[in-house]
């Protein structure tokens, strides 16, 4: 059952400084179907993250239509869909995982993760039972949870983003580098979770440059170079 088609994507940036516009990504099509993984591979810049941007509504589209089976709304483009439905959807069914870490001033490891489930409407005894399994198996140590996560390396940060993003078990997941700095275990980590999930019917697009991760994990796997797929 196919929950993603995406027809004609574009996106152009244009520099107001130098008077110029760039061309991101042109005339992606692809489609995803439940339970599915879809890895991206290609050069940095070649538009790989513009595509998972766009379908997450972190940029607006050019050109193009990004169709969404969701739960709640039905089929909807989300190239042109309410912000109102957008925020809906990234809170309850879409999720996204940065190499970089986004957290509110003042908010915990762990009230980052338990955070994900409190706003879906969890209680508090479940999100933080549900936190505390994620925040063990993605391996934080304890001593970290209650800390502010500014303090945080590269690999510790990428680890905290996964556990918030993978707690929700959304029904489509967007990774971008989500291994980018990490060690061979955590890896293993990521691609066991990855599995799991997909048992699930989770459908998934991930971008990396580590092809030996994406070999048992993804079901296609599309090069991109300068903007489109090779």
């Amino acid at each position: 059952m196919e929950i993603l088609k995406i027809e004609g994507l574009s996106k152009d940036f244009f520099l107001h400084e130098a008077q110029r516009e760039i061309r991101s990504c042109q005339d992606i099509r692809f489609s995803l179907d439940r339970g599915q993984f879809i890895g991206i591979a290609g050069r940095s810049g070649a538009g790989k993250s513009t595509i998972l941007k766009c379908i997450n509504r972190t940029y607006l589209t050019s050109r193009g239509r990004i169709l969404y089976e969701s739960e709640a709304f039905g089929r909807i483009d989300l190239a042109s869909a309410p912000e109102r439905e957008i925020l809906y959807l990234r809170k309850y069914e879409i999720g996204y995982v940065s190499q970089f870490l986004n957290v509110m001033p003042r908010t915990t490891a762990r009230e980052h993760v338990m955070g994900a489930l409190l706003e879906m409407g969890g209680s508090e005894a479940e999100a933080a039972r549900d936190a505390r399994e994620m925040l063990c198996y993605f391996r934080l140590p304890e001593e970290l949870w209650d800390l502010y996560p500014s303090t945080f390396s590269g690999g510790e940060r990428l680890r905290l983003n996964l556990a918030r993003a993978m707690v929700k078990r959304p029904r489509l997941l967007l990774l971008d580098e989500p291994t980018a700095s990490l060690d061979d275990g955590s890896k293993s980590l990521v691609r066991e979770m990855l599995r799991s999930l997909k048992s699930k019917d989770t459908s998934m697009i991930g971008i990396f440059h580590d092809l030996t991760f994406m070999e048992g994990v993804c079901d296609r796997v599309f090069n991109m170079s300068e903007g489109a797929f090779v």
